[in-house]
């Protein structure tokens, strides 16, 4: 079963300009991969897409088998729950804490507050940020604050993972752990999909990478090809 899958996508914003050009490709549960191109070549709109902040020209994107088109108005933050999104620009609340913002989709789902705590302090504690749950966003450094994001984007267990560039603030070795952390979701339920320009990365993390060009899906590269 797919947890998404983009059959003949195309996306044209007005001026003409294709982002995306009959794009076709799916995710399986519980598979993590990358994606991959240069600048413009439609990375981010195809998160977009999946995140529902723009819809195809051409083409369906399903998810769990439910094509996105039809899912609207009060069905999209339901939709948007069940995808974890980490953004380059971490998107915190700037007058909530660190607890309340990591907090936020847990309240939304309607967890109990007792469990909420203990699910976020834990999520904190993985990341290396227990001692920071009190701060404001704007007391943090861009690393804490990237950690912050994925956190929030990580604690609800969603089905889907969608990163952009989720270790661009960071220090190797923290980006190293990130991304150890983001490998061991899949076995918990939760598929995940990186969008990355990190080549090295690439190659260490051995996960099947799909190659953008031009907002043409050019390459799709499996595990064992990135090995040879």
């Amino acid at each position: 079963m797919s947890v998404l899958r983009f059959e003949n996508v195309s996306k044209q914003y007005p001026g003409g300009h294709a982002a995306l050009e009959d794009v076709s490709f799916e995710v399986a549960e519980g598979e993590m991969l990358f994606v991959t191109g240069h600048s413009g070549a439609g990375k981010s709109t195809l998160l977009k897409l999946i995140h529902l902040s723009e819809r195809p020209s051409r083409g369906a994107v399903l998810f769990g088998g439910r094509n996105l088109l039809k899912v609207r108005g009060g069905r999209i933050p339901l939709h948007r729950r069940e995808v974890g999104a980490v953004y380059q620009d971490h998107r915190l609340l700037t007058d909530r804490t660190v607890m309340e913002n990591v907090s936020l989709p847990l309240i939304l789902r309607g967890d109990r507050r007792g469990d909420i705590g203990k699910r976020v302090r834990e999520v904190l504690a993985r990341l290396g940020l227990g001692h920071r749950e009190n701060a404001l966003p704007t007391q943090l450094s861009a690393g804490e604050q990237q950690r912050v994001g994925i956190a929030r984007a990580i604690v609800a267990e969603p089905r889907l993972l969608v990163a952009d560039e989720p270790t661009g603030n960071l220090d190797p070795t923290l980006a190293a752990e990130i991304m150890s952390l983001f490998a061991s979701m899949p076995e918990r339920g939760t598929s995940v999909l990186v969008v990355s320009h990190d080549l090295s990365l690439l190659k260490r993390m051995k996960k099947r990478v799909l190659i953008l060009d031009h907002g043409k899906l050019v390459d799709d590269i499996s595990p064992a090809d990135l090995a040879e």
